[in-house]
């Protein structure tokens, strides 16, 4: 039963595509002729409709309750006017809703499709259908995510080769190094070999994790904040859970949210020597709070360091490391997830970086 409405509704639909005018101005033309002619027939028969006065009678007889001999009717003009203005500008303005509805339906859909775009690049094209309009700009919506997928292709390619001809060298290096008599030197050059390693491993997966989608699925957040915890705590890092990490499972990507609030633990602990974490559930959203004992950040530097490849003065030393991209790619995990992460200096000092991952709504 369900198949044959919907092919019903379909036939429908395709009729009314080959009967109405192919472009938006067309149809909106054809509205505005309707609604004329519609609100002149309304007025017409309601002036008709309630007329005072009876048609005159045949043969000139009078009829009771007819107008006094010698007395023409009053005029009807002021009423009829009112009844005609009134009906035409109801009409006019129902008409005004009716296609201000049927104007702003493709620019939201076609809204909507570039929010989830900006969510999942991969995501099915759009069907190009409607006014001659709209599937031009469907049709053109498209084309720019097929160019935008190939860009992204083409860039996976170029890091995949970038990656192994950093490797290359970088492993051939590291072999020689291990055969250097002074321990020292050994040590030194391990130390640089093992940053140059890591700057390039955190550069290859900020570019490859926008490229490739990860499967949503319901996450406990909590037993991964404990998970995260723990395994901190066992390579000797001083991170502490407050409270209860108690919480309602939410729709979030697994890994990008464990790289996500890694990088903020690892964050703390780098330039806070601590992290100290919080989770707080509600029924819309829930926060991931990682506080630290660092010295915080210029309040004109908050924005700033959400960006790529962006460091502080005081962060650019080998203590630190780093090339400052765990910040940026927390922050857009987060925009992905479409949440928010906000950064604020605590009053009692330290900075605390604010996880806000809204919940899903079917």
């Amino acid at each position: 039963m369900a198949q044959l409405i919907d092919k019903s509704r379909q036939r429908i639909s395709k009729l009314a595509q080959r009967l109405l005018p192919d472009s938006l101005f067309g149809r909106l033309a054809l509205l505005l002729v309707v609604a004329v002619v519609a609100s002149h027939v309304l007025a017409l028969t309601l002036m008709f409709e309630l007329s005072p006065f009876p048609p005159p009678p045949p043969n000139g007889l009078l009829v009771h309750g007819g107008p006094p001999p010698g007395h023409e009717p009053p005029a009807l003009l002021p009423l009829g006017l009112l009844m005609d203005i009134t009906v035409r500008l109801a009409a006019l303005v129902l008409a005004a809703w009716v296609g201000a509805r049927w104007l702003s339906e493709p620019v939201r859909q076609l809204g909507a499709a570039a929010k989830a775009l900006g969510r999942d690049i991969h995501r099915p094209a759009m069907p190009e259908a409607g006014t001659r309009e709209c599937r031009e700009a469907t049709r053109v919506f498209n084309q720019m995510q097929d160019r935008i997928c190939l860009q992204l292709a083409q860039r996976d390619q170029f890091v995949a080769a970038v990656s192994h001809d950093l490797r290359t060298p970088l492993t051939r290096l590291a072999l020689r190094a291990q055969s250097l008599d002074d321990p020292q030197t050994r040590q030194s050059f391990g130390r640089d070999i093992f940053e140059m390693d890591e700057m390039i491993r955190t550069t290859l997966d900020y570019l490859l994790g926008m490229a490739k989608p990860e499967p949503p699925l319901l996450l406990d957040l909590g037993s991964l904040l404990i998970s995260l915890a723990e395994d901190a705590q066992d390579a000797g890092q001083d991170v502490q859970v407050l409270g209860s990490l108690v919480a309602v499972p939410l729709m979030a990507q697994a890994s990008a949210m464990r790289r996500c609030i890694g990088n903020l633990i690892d964050n703390a602990v780098r330039y806070g020597k601590c992290a100290r974490i919080s989770l707080t559930d509600s029924t819309d959203f829930l926060l991931v709070a990682v506080h630290d004992d660092g010295p915080g950040i210029p309040e004109h530097e908050i924005a700033k360091v959400l960006a790529p490849f962006y460091r502080l003065e005081s962060s650019r030393n080998r203590n630190s490391g780093g090339v400052g991209l765990g910040l940026a790619t927390a922050h857009d995990i987060a925009q992905r997830h479409a949440g928010s992460l906000t950064l604020s200096n605590h009053s009692a000092g330290g900075l605390v970086a604010s996880l806000r991952l809204p919940r899903q709504r079917q």
